[in-house]
């Protein structure tokens, strides 16, 4: 059984890979740019007709399906959690229903609450260069976000007063995995992210964490 993944970490694709790294496992990867045309030859196209990073290729033995081909960033973290962790409570595979409950919902959360505006913040903040930076856009982003910011903190909130540390558990789980790295990207907007102190220091822990280190760090010389 190998499991390959195709992407890059400054990209969406750092989510599998952060995955795969947090699990300890022994994956291939495949450096993959979204840019340059890699992802629109015929032999990627076969993999995600999209034409999108990441790729997941698991190669299985046949009674456990063969070979299985997952695409959308989310998808491939919670896939990889849910198939290749163990469910015991330790690592980043949920343990219960509850837990997996939680890692969906807050994922797709993600998605469709706070991703767009989130990526807005970062490009027009930092990235993108100064003369093609529209303040605007970021500021309407902020506003947007503060909305969901402030869902996130309640509940973080609560899961303080029930003893737990990370939105589904009182350990990191792939829903924290996944919902850290869209809201990373919004840390550039600091009266935001002081106005929302437990998600802050929540999102700090987990970026923080040696396996997403590793895993930003992976094609590097």
């Amino acid at each position: 059984m190998s499991l390959a993944i195709y992407g890059i970490p400054a990209s969406r694709a750092v989510r599998p890979l952060w995955a795969a790294t947090e699990l300890g496992l022994d994956f291939v990867h495949v450096p993959t740019p979204f840019q340059g045309g890699a992802t629109r030859t015929p032999e990627f196209l076969a993999r995600n007709p999209n034409g999108h990073i990441p790729v997941v290729v698991d190669q299985r033995p046949p009674e456990q399906g063969g070979e299985v081909v997952v695409w959308e960033s989310m998808a491939c973290a919670l896939y990889i959690a849910r198939h290749h962790g163990q469910p015991d409570g330790t690592g980043i595979t949920p343990a219960n229903a509850r837990e997996d409950a939680e890692a969906l919902r807050w994922s797709f959360w993600a998605v469709n609450e706070c991703e767009a505006d989130a990526l807005t913040v970062l490009m027009h903040r930092m990235v993108m260069p100064a003369e093609r930076r529209r303040p605007e856009l970021a500021t309407a982003a902020e506003k947007r976000l503060a909305v969901a910011l402030r869902v996130i903190e309640r509940h973080l909130q609560r899961q303080q007063e029930r003893g737990e540390s990370h939105l589904a558990a009182d350990r990191f789980t792939v829903a924290d995995l996944c919902v850290a790295s869209v809201l990373n990207w919004a840390r550039v907007a600091r009266s935001l992210m002081a106005k929302h102190p437990l998600t802050h220091d929540w999102i700090v822990r987990c970026t923080e964490r040696p396996a997403h280190l590793a895993a930003k760090a992976l094609g590097k010389a």
